[in-house]
């Protein structure tokens, strides 16, 4: 079955028909229901690959992410997906498992597709990809990494301001031993904020530090902080890279009998719905996911004219938020 024998069992022009099919509102509302009644009658499945607007420009996205299994990566692709179908695009998604051989296979998949734009929310990208997407010539958004050039732009987040302000914040509650819990250390994103905390810590007189690292999730944040209280090791204050490992530290934290924030406090980072919803409460830095993915698609599907230009870049500031894992050292709630 094709575009042509619908368009003919509704009684329209085939552009009719993918007008239509891309939701757009330039169709009459009963023009649309007798196109649509033909696409059900006739079991039509259109070819995703071929859905274009009259000038060609592709209603297909793309967005590979390092772990959709943590809520960071999906509430960015949930705000994306969300923008798309409002203005009549569909979303495609990959998920690499922190794998750059998986990455590159994603990439090449959705270079072959053909998809209008594509969003890079990865950690462990390749200059050589980065090339390769640069001249694929479609639009493409990074995640902190790459360099904007023409059709690339990147969202970058100020992590160093969002690890600095914790351990200020910590060492203003007399915390002098710390632990940080992280993963994929070698990585851009990842390592920034590991590399902070290794860099600002030692800045406050007297204080003492460990880093552990682990797999991105709960599972490793739970393993983490196993390997460094088995060390001996006891820190008043543990900072996590992500609010997703530090779900694994409470537990691991909890089952060991070791009260937060009495005994120890635990820091998060991202602001995931789960921080607040955790017990106790999750203090944690705030990256806004949602305006986030706002900005990926404004980038992805800007005019031609924008689209041909020199690609832009726009930081992110954190922003400290104060709940219930945190207490100043020593001292009982």
């Amino acid at each position: 079955m094709n575009l042509e024998a619908v368009a003919k069992r509704a009684r329209v022009s085939t552009a009719t028909v993918s007008r239509v099919l891309n939701n757009l509102d330039v169709v009459k509302p009963a023009t649309r229901a007798r196109v649509m009644k033909a696409v059900a009658d006739l079991n039509y499945y259109p070819n995703l690959n071929a859905r274009s607007l009259a000038g060609g420009k592709n209603r297909t996205l793309g967005m590979i992410a390092s772990n959709l299994e943590n809520p960071f990566f999906f509430d960015v692709f949930r705000t994306l997906e969300a923008d798309a179908h409002a203005r009549g695009y569909e979303l495609v998604a990959a998920n690499t498992g922190y794998n750059p051989e998986q990455l590159l296979n994603s990439v090449r998949l959705m270079i072959g597709r053909r998809v209008g734009g594509l969003a890079v929310i990865v950690s462990e990208m390749e200059p050589d990809l980065i090339l390769e997407l640069e001249r694929s010539n479609i639009p493409v958004v990074f995640y902190d990494v790459g360099i904007v050039k023409p059709k690339i732009s990147n969202i970058r987040v100020n992590y160093r301001r969002g690890i600095e302000e914790v351990v200020k914040y910590l060492h203003g509650l007399g915390h002098r031993k710390l632990a940080f819990i992280g993963h994929h250390s070698t990585l851009g994103p990842t390592s920034e904020r590991e590399k902070t905390f290794t860099d600002t810590a030692p800045s406050y007189e007297g204080t003492e530090y460990r880093t552990v690292v682990n797999q991105d999730g709960p599972d490793g944040g739970r393993e983490a902080a196993r390997e460094l209280l088995d060390s001996g090791y006891r820190p008043t204050a543990i900072i996590c890279v992500n609010d997703f490992m530090a779900l694994g530290v409470l537990r691991e934290l909890r089952e060991r009998g070791m009260r937060v924030p009495e005994d120890v406090s635990v820091t998060g980072f991202d602001d995931i719905t789960l921080a607040e919803y955790c017990y106790p409460a999750l203090t944690t830095v705030h990256i806004p996911r949602d305006r986030i993915g706002h900005l990926v698609f404004e980038a992805l599907t800007a005019d031609s004219d924008r689209a041909s230009a020199t690609g832009h870049e726009v930081v992110v500031e954190p922003e400290l938020v104060v709940r219930q894992s945190t207490a100043p050292a020593g001292v009982p709630q």
